[in-house]
């Protein structure tokens, strides 16, 4: 019974996914991209400056970003496949990398602290036929890891702008909120799991993801969730996805012929993802952008550099992976409604 309320709850999300993607995207795409030009026409000194820049891109960087970039999804998929691989269940990479694609679009279409993505996981590993319970396990060590490595990360980005003298208490404000918000999930979900199916207080049975845990957490074994190198390796996993999106920034600047370190790049990327992560802006449209400029505009990287920089590095994070993406949640939408409806 747990499992088809469980199966029947994916199925929804992920309804829930394409149907936001399909009515708001559109909009929120044309409303960014205006703030975007506004931004730069209001902000950057010499436009020409500014397009000379991105022309005189040296592809042989970009290969290198692209390949920096298609590592992340290694990484990810990694924290799933050391769970797998515990637990008797191992899938290769090469069936678990479409997996990590669709997580991406699911999070960043659907900004639900990454929620989408995750139960999206959960769905998509079973159909590789994994067990249900151990493809939640797999979902929280993963999801504790990523968060854990999030937080560490963020710690560690506060700290390199105190040492270069220009954090405040507003941006380490900033960063204590954010520490709440990446914590407060996986500490939901092993607080559900602790507690077991016991009702929910009527307080928490308002809020979705609440619901949505309970349905699925329960499932996991608990002699995979204790294990502390599982979790280690996961928080390892992931970390190394926000260095690598550090070192493709670096290597975007490389392709403009800009010098900056990589500090420079590990903190912008920082700043920006968070600012993306607590925004309810679906895809982080323009706050990305405008807390990378910001952040390297502040750390003393010229303005015109600093967005053409931005703008490439979101073209290999973003821009490239939503075509599979998108086509990845739209398979798996026909194929659970062709399985769900009825003979």
């Amino acid at each position: 019974m747990a499992f088809a309320v469980g199966e029947r709850a994916s199925v929804v999300l992920l309804r829930w996914i394409w149907h936001a993607m399909l009515r708001h995207t559109g909009l929120v795409l044309g409303m960014a991209a205006i703030a975007v030009v506004f931004g730069a026409v209001a902000r950057i000194g010499d436009l020409g400056a500014f397009a000379a820049l991105l022309r005189r891109a040296r592809p042989g960087w970009l290969l290198v970003a692209a390949v920096l970039q298609a590592s992340t999804y290694l990484c990810v998929a990694s924290g799933w496949k050391f769970v797998l691989t515990a637990a008797g269940s191992p899938r290769s990479f090469r069936r678990l990398y479409p997996v990590a694609i669709g997580k991406l679009f699911a999070d960043q279409v659907v900004p639900v602290a990454g929620m989408g993505g995750n139960l999206f996981v959960v769905e998509r590993l079973t159909a590789l036929g994994v067990d249900r319970g151990v493809a939640v396990a797999a979902l929280l060590i993963s999801m504790t890891g990523f968060y854990a490595a999030y937080s560490a990360c963020a710690l560690g980005m506060l700290t390199l702008l105190w040492s270069k003298g220009i954090a405040s208490l507003w941006m380490t404000g900033f960063v204590l909120v954010f520490q709440v918000v990446a914590l407060a999930i996986p500490g939901l979900a092993i607080w559900i799991r602790q507690r077991g199916l016991r009702p929910l207080s009527p307080a928490l049975s308002r809020f979705a993801v609440v619901r949505n845990l309970l349905l699925i957490v329960a499932e996991a074994p608990k002699s995979l969730l204790v294990n502390r190198g599982l979790i280690g390796r996961a928080v390892a996993a992931n970390g190394l996805v926000f260095f690598l999106d550090a070192a493709s920034l670096l290597v975007c600047f490389r392709a403009l012929g800009q010098d900056v370190s990589f500090s420079v790049a590990f903190v912008a990327v920082m700043v920006a993802s968070m600012i993306a992560t607590l925004g309810p802006i679906p895809l982080g449209l323009g706050t990305f952008e405008a807390g990378a400029t910001g952040m390297l505009s502040l750390m003393g990287v010229s303005v015109e550099a600093a967005l053409a920089a931005t703008l490439l590095l979101r073209v290999f994070t973003l821009w490239l992976p939503l075509l599979p993406g998108y086509l990845l949640i739209r398979r798996v939408l026909r194929t659970k409604g062709e399985t769900l409806s009825p003979a």
